[in-house]
Parts: structure tokens; sequence; C-alpha cells
């Protein structure tokens, strides 16, 4: 697994901890920050983990309305918390983070998606963050 990967994955953690406990994302990536520390094997991932945090926290209101836009059906809230935290680590690297291409980026949310949420949480990632990346 590569650092980026692991990376994204990392986020998704901080992300959905943050939002399952509906706590601050500041305050979850001060604790993250103290456990990156103290485990230096794990502080290649931890740097883009915490630019992804910090990216998807300060554009949280632009990423929702366009993953919102692009759920058919789905209203935000009613989602599943994990994938919401994946849309928002696809939709931010869409959208705010020119050195990933579009289809790095759909592609690595679909494989997290399918390795940690439901069956069907892959196809509508891919569905949400291909129309969100055409229509950018």
């Amino acid at each position: 697994m590569s650092a980026r990967t692991k990376a994204r994955k990392r986020a998704i953690d901080v992300l959905y901890g943050a939002d399952l406990r509906e706590r601050a994302i500041a305050d979850a990536v001060v604790e993250e920050q103290r456990r990156a520390d103290q485990e230096p094997a794990r502080a290649a991932s931890w740097r883009y983990a915490r630019e992804i945090i910090e990216g998807v926290d300060a554009h949280r209101t632009a990423l929702d309305e366009a993953i919102a836009a692009h759920a058919h059906g789905w209203a935000l809230e009613r989602m599943p918390v994990l994938d919401r935290a994946i849309l928002r680590v696809g939709a931010w690297e869409i959208l705010h983070n020119d050195e990933v291409p579009d289809a790095v980026a759909i592609s690595e949310a679909v494989q997290l998606a399918g390795e940690l949420s439901t069956d069907d949480s892959g196809g509508f990632v891919n569905g949400v963050l291909s129309a969100i990346a055409r229509d950018r």
C-alpha cells in the first residue's frame, strides 16, 4: 500500500471518528498528531493525511454541497458516516488538490469504500465522485 493510500485511509479514519462522535475535526487532528508523534513509522502517511483532513475541514460546506448535488436520492445526513467521510476525501482531492488526477482520487475512494464499507458503497462513491469530476 502506497504512502498516499495509507494517508487517505488515515484521513478517513479521523474524519469518520470526528463525525461519529460529533466532535470538532481540529480536536481529532490534535489527538492524531499525538499518536503520530509516538509512532515514527506512521509519520510518512500523517503529513498528507493531515493535509486532507484540514482541507476537508476548511472546505466542508462546499464539499457537502457538491456531494449532495450529485447523490441523487440520498440526503447527506442519511448516508452512512463512513461513506460520507470517503466522499469528502475524494471530493476534496478532485476539487482542491491539483496534484492528484481525478481518476486516481475516484479509484482510491472506490477501493477504500469496497474495503471499508458496504457492498454497494463502491458503486455509489464512484457515481457521486465521477459526477463531481465531470461537473467541475
